[in-house]
């Protein structure tokens, strides 16, 4: 199973870590990542397998909100079934 993270808000040193320092935490694997800063907003998209969580998903979810909150960023994660569904014709 995977899940799509998405990073959103004001450019600071070390994002990236943290957000894979919380998916480590979790036992989510990184699989891929793209990050853009424009001007100074960064912006950060990740896929990530969520098979071997040590977690149920609701915990990976909210530890990556709060950690959103506690850097002042928009976190979300969404399960590779929503976003399928939500992107299906």
């Amino acid at each position: 199973m995977k899940a799509i993270v998405s990073v959103i808000g004001k450019d600071t040193v070390g994002i990236l870590a943290k957000v894979s320092g919380t998916c480590a935490e979790h036992n989510a694997n990184i699989i891929d990542v793209t990050q853009s800063v424009m001007k100074d907003i960064f912006t950060m998209i990740m896929l990530i397998d969520i098979s071997e969580l040590t977690s149920d998903f609701s915990a990976l979810s909210d530890a990556l909100a709060a950690l959103g909150e506690s850097i002042g960023m928009k976190i979300h994660v969404m399960h590779e079934d929503i976003f399928n569904s939500m992107h299906r014709i």
